[in-house]
């Protein structure tokens, strides 16, 4: 049964109103994607289950007599394949499902993977889709699962619900935990997510041998959420070369157990030489207020990009910034290229960070936030401001996000 809408579901009901091609969509292990586009669906195969894999490898024909797409429709149905990374031959698949029949079915794609690992080697569906990123619940999507005006982006700030806020806070953002509002299942629930990614994820999607020390790995980055990555620390905490790190470090950020937030130069080229700053994907289990008020903001900024650029609206990027001396910014939220507005994360009430400042005088960068947990709701825009740093309540600047 479904609990509460997404606002994924309108992500997917625009994409078919207006295109004809296929949606990939990816996103964390239990993040919803099954549920949301089985909502959506008319038919649904599952590579999971036998019957359907059989199906899929008897080939498009099978599924064609299966699904009865020979017959004349006001409407052409839309079909969800899910899970379908598992099959070796998936974009092949795809491609010859899609050639043949895209006038008479739309076609929906998940995995919990990331699904856009098909562009290493080759992209062979190219022009064949456009791929979706879901992201847990954010603030506002407490508030509101409809899309951003694409003349605006940024929506009017709306006060969350206080039980709706909280909830995000002690229980993450993951439909279930979030939905259940118990403090018992979500620690059963965040011990299960960690122990099926290394044990199952893992051992079935990659060629890591070493699941024990993986193990070691995994456990000592859930302590480290929105830390600096060095990665010949990591390489002797766990006892692997430092290639061997990185290349553990790029798994598990496939497998979203956590996301990258490199420095942003405007020489990107730069900012690949640089460590960047490791973030877990659910900040409910962090216990430092500092590192999970960070963690909390740096989630939802990244799904305010992906979803952004997801929707055509423009290429975001979040980045944050340091300089020799030391002084740093948490983040930088880049539109087409240019610095848009710098956040600075903070539990508490305090005196404004001079980095922001300096910042934003030394990118010409519009609006400089910072960012405080624990201020209460203000009814103004953050971005009706003149462009000097000013504190704003996290409760206000999420809202006005996706």
């Amino acid at each position: 049964m479904r609990s509460r809408p997404r606002i994924y579901d309108e992500f997917l009901r625009e994409h078919f109103a207006q295109n004809q091609q296929m949606s990939l969509v990816s996103g964390p292990r239990q993040v919803g994607k099954t549920t949301t586009c089985r909502g959506l669906a008319d038919a649904y195969a599952n590579w999971d289950n036998v019957d359907d894999r059989e199906r899929i490898l008897a080939g498009p024909r099978a599924l064609v007599d299966h699904f009865d797409l020979n017959r004349l429709r006001e409407e052409p149905p839309l079909l969800f394949f899910d899970e379908l990374h598992k099959y070796r031959r998936w974009k092949s698949f795809l491609k010859g499902f899609y050639d043949s029949y895209k006038d008479r079915a739309r076609v929906m794609v998940t995995g919990s993977s990331r699904m856009d690992v098909y562009r290493r080697g080759g992209d062979s569906l190219m022009g064949r889709y456009f791929h979706y990123r879901m992201h847990p619940f954010s603030v506002a999507e407490t508030i509101t699962t409809s899309l951003p005006d694409p003349d605006s982006i940024i929506r009017p700030p709306k006060k969350p619900k206080p039980s709706e806020f909280d909830a995000l806070w002690t229980h993450g953002g993951y439909p279930e935990p979030f939905v259940k509002r118990d403090s018992r299942f979500s620690r059963r629930w965040q011990s299960l997510r960690f122990e099926q990614l290394v044990r199952e994820d893992i051992r079935d999607m990659t060629q890591v041998q070493q699941l024990d020390q993986m193990s070691v790995l995994v456990q000592h980055l859930a302590s480290r959420s929105a830390e600096q990555l060095v990665y010949s620390n990591l390489a002797k905490h766990v006892r692997i070369s430092v290639d061997t790190a990185r290349r553990w470090i790029d798994i598990l950020r496939d497998l979203h157990l956590g996301f990258l937030v490199r420095p942003w130069f405007r020489n990107v080229s730069r900012s690949l030489r640089k460590e960047p700053k490791w973030y877990l994907r659910d900040w409910s289990s962090i216990d430092d207020a500092g590192a999970r008020t960070e963690t909390f903001i740096a989630c939802h900024l990244l799904k305010a990009v992906e979803g952004w650029t997801d929707l055509g609206l423009g290429k975001f990027e979040l980045g944050y910034l340091r300089d020799k001396e030391g002084r740093e910014v948490d983040f930088v939220v880049v539109r087409d290229g240019k610095p848009w507005f710098l956040v600075e994360a903070k539990h508490a009430e305090g005196s404004i960070a001079k980095s922001l400042g300096i910042y934003q005088e030394m990118l010409k960068v519009p609006y400089a936030f910072q960012v405080v947990f624990e201020s209460p709701f203000v009814d103004s825009s953050a971005f009706a401001t003149d462009g000097r740093p000013i504190a704003v309540p996290a409760r206000t600047l999420l809202s006005q996000l996706i």
